[in-house]
């Protein structure tokens, strides 16, 4: 008989202290039918509270939580996790709640069917609930879209989504070089350069204001541009 495949949730986390416990509870809850789960946290240096919950946590959990002993960025705690990860399939799930994990089984079933490599979830797409806010975020990832597919002649609709998904081999034979948000655009760039298969899916987003924690900045957006020219030409 054979093993039923295992999806790997990256959790990257970085002073989450409000909402961590409840995206813990809500990724517990996804029902995957035969898809069995392993969620592994990486606290980046957290300062607010996180680590220590979490620190409670892993002494009766049965996730796997790891912690930088500083701040180093989400790309690095992602290739912090990724080395721990033993998943068939592997997604990357954000502590923030703007994401909601009832949307897995969709996400990975055209990779479990054989059609895709990598799905990305697309909050620009349409078709999903969208909190509407915010325009000069909307301008900044369509921009940072637009020269994505410029660069690389590809029509996606959401270059800088938190839900990517991969078939474990793809994401795991890359080297990620990036050590903060412009994990995105490498990994991005990687993936099309590769011309694996990748496939976009409507979901919901549920976005938050920098008032209610929401760090990525204009500042990471011009990192995201340098990053989309640089891969375009060097590996």
């Amino acid at each position: 008989m054979q093993t039923p495949a295992l999806l790997s949730i990256l959790m990257p986390v970085f002073n989450e202290a409000a909402t961590i416990n409840e995206i813990i509870a809500k990724v517990e809850a996804v029902n995957l039918g035969d898809v069995r789960k392993e969620l592994i946290i990486v606290d980046d240096g957290s300062k607010d509270g996180t680590r220590e919950i979490l620190k409670n946590l892993a002494q009766n959990s049965p996730h796997k939580i790891y912690f930088h002993g500083q701040n180093m960025g989400k790309g690095a705690a992602l290739r912090t996790a990724l080395t721990y990860a033993t998943g068939d399939i592997i997604i990357i799930q954000d502590a923030d709640l703007e994401y909601d994990p009832a949307e897995y089984a969709d996400l990975i079933k055209p990779i479990l069917e054989g059609r895709a490599d990598v799905v990305y979830g697309s909050r620009l797409s349409g078709g999903k609930v969208s909190r509407a806010f915010n325009f000069w975020h909307y301008i900044g990832n369509k921009m940072l879209t637009l020269v994505t597919n410029l660069l690389y002649n590809s029509i996606l609709s959401d270059m800088e989504t938190c839900y990517k998904v991969f078939r474990a081999d793809v994401i795991k034979n890359m080297q990620i070089k990036s050590n903060k948000f412009d994990f995105e655009p490498e990994i991005t760039a990687k993936v099309l350069k590769r011309k694996y298969k990748l496939y976009e899916m409507s979901i919901s987003y549920y976005g938050r204001d920098f008032a209610e924690g929401k760090k990525i900045t204009w500042r990471d957006g011009f990192a995201a541009i340098w990053a989309l020219i640089k891969y375009r030409f060097i590996d």
